[in-house]
């Protein structure tokens, strides 16, 4: 064998292991592009119904709440009701954890949001 044939045997070996690797690496890429969002949307959803969760969010609801009677600044009143607002929307407030007191203060700021 010539010495240019055994540096192309060589350099070919290197191409194709280079090769083999890009498409590996490649493949998990794209799948974890795929794969991913669903995965960390899934943990979410269950994040968001562990009894940890809910104690944490009412607590804080709770203590906006308290915060809001305090206030006596309209302005402060009114910052406050939209973040007590926006926290509440995504939150499930059928839950059993959430008091009635709780619930009917939040409806009461939401029907003073929008006029009535």
């Amino acid at each position: 064998m010539k010495p240019s044939t055994v540096v192309g045997i060589v350099i070919g070996f290197f191409v194709l292991i280079f090769g083999l690797t890009w498409i590996g690496e490649g493949n998990d890429f794209f799948l974890y592009k795929v794969f991913a969002p669903k995965r960390a949307a899934v943990e979410r959803q269950v994040w968001e119904q562990s009894p940890n969760y809910i104690k944490t969010m009412v607590q804080e609801l709770e203590n906006m709440q308290v915060q809001y009677v305090q206030t006596k600044d309209p302005e402060a009143k009114a910052t406050l009701a939209g973040v007590i607002l926006h926290r509440a929307s995504g939150f499930d407030l059928n839950n059993p954890d959430v008091s009635t007191d709780l619930r009917a203060f939040i409806e009461q700021l939401k029907r003073e949001q929008r006029g009535q």
